[in-house]
């Protein structure tokens, strides 16, 4: 066996120990559920701890811990820092305040322990739904939804692998955190699934919901993208970028090459601050032009569904605040773990409130 793939199974088997606790829980909890009804209990919890999983991989990124343990799926091939304590001690003292620290390998270690906790409760509901598909037959939902989450999730964890391997390159990165985000809205649509709640709504509405969606979906990456080029502070002030500039000069062919090292253009260069300033600007215009759509939607919504509607109004406040905060306050680490799992909260509403519409003509 590969000896950078050892430490696999032993990463595995403490994923395994992590998924142990919840699994007891909801067994505990829906004992009395019928079949379906447990299936949805499962899933509600996984999305739960897929949002927790979310928000701790935004602070992983946040405290520069990406790097951790710069091999995968083990630290320095051991399956976790305590073995690896020799490599990190060594790495920590030649540059005290690098990628590699005792800290920073703890944190990259949970939250790939995490991960493969979610991955093996993922894989338990897979089997729980091809189970009960054999024993109710056509009664049954879909064994196929848990199926492609299960996909899903390994192939996340593909580029969990890539975003170490490839040191941090940005659109992995970018890349990595859109499919954690689209792995709880397909948790989201599959608890819908197991407990259909329809909503019926004129077929405009509907539409809507599902533009709104889209544009949810640009911003997050570009969002993504800000934060994996540490774009946020290339404009520090607001309403204007910096020294009071509306529009400053800013470089939106270099910004936007996907292909590259970070920090670095395609061409080997240094990225320039030009640059930076266009991704940045990039994502503050697209906030602007999100919120209003998402405010239009809640408006069209507040005869029919008045409590999607707070809902929507609600989240896209708070992602207005922790936004502005980003900025205002300097980029606290609070206030970019909110914007993070604002922004999981609010795609998980948007694909929730889709799964539930259904057109009145339909």
């Amino acid at each position: 066996m590969n000896e950078a793939l050892l430490p696999l199974g032993q990463v595995a088997a403490i994923g395994g120990v992590v998924a142990i606790g919840p699994l007891l829980w909801w067994r505990q909890r829906s004992r009395h559920a019928a079949p379906v009804g447990r299936l949805r209990a499962l899933t509600l919890l996984t999305l739960f701890l897929t949002f927790d999983l979310i928000v701790f991989g935004a602070f992983t990124r946040l405290t520069d811990s990406g790097l951790g343990c710069p091999d995968w799926p083990g630290c320095y091939a051991s399956a976790s820092p305590v073995g690896a304590r020799d490599h990190i001690e060594a790495a920590q003292v030649a540059m005290p305040t690098g990628p590699v620290t005792h800290g920073k390998a703890w944190i990259e270690m949970l939250h790939r322990y995490l991960a493969s906790g979610v991955g093996l409760l993922i894989l338990v509901m897979t089997v729980l739904g091809w189970r009960l598909k054999r024993r109710a037959g056509e009664a049954a939902p879909s064994p196929w939804l848990p199926t492609l989450t299960l996909v899903w999730v390994c192939v996340q964890g593909a580029f969990g692998a890539l975003t170490v391997t490839m040191k941090l390159f940005p659109a992995i990165v970018t890349l990595h955190l859109l499919f954690g985000l689209g792995l709880l809205m397909l948790l989201a649509w599959q608890h819908e699934a197991y407990e259909p709640r329809p909503l019926p709504v004129p077929a405009a509405l509907r539409r809507a919901v599902i533009a709104v969606l889209a544009l949810a979906l640009v911003q997050v990456a570009l969002g993504g993208w800000v934060s994996t080029n540490y774009a946020v502070l290339a404009c520090d002030e607001f309403p204007t970028c910096h020294g009071g500039q509306w529009w400053p000069h800013m470089d939106f062919g270099q910004g936007f090459q996907l292909w590259r090292e970070l920090g670095q253009r395609a061409d080997g260069g240094w990225l320039g601050f030009e640059a930076l300033a266009a991704i940045h600007m990039a994502h503050r215009a697209g906030a602007a032009f999100v919120f209003a759509a998402i405010l239009a939607l809640a408006w069209a919504l507040r005869r029919v569904a008045p409590g999607w509607s707070k809902a929507l109004l609600a989240a896209a406040g708070w992602q207005l605040a922790s936004g502005l905060s980003n900025v205002v306050l300097d980029w606290p680490i609070i206030a970019a773990l909110a914007h993070t799992a604002g922004a999981a909260v609010l795609l998980a509403l948007l694909t929730t409130l889709l799964a539930r519409t259904q057109r009145l003509d339909s």
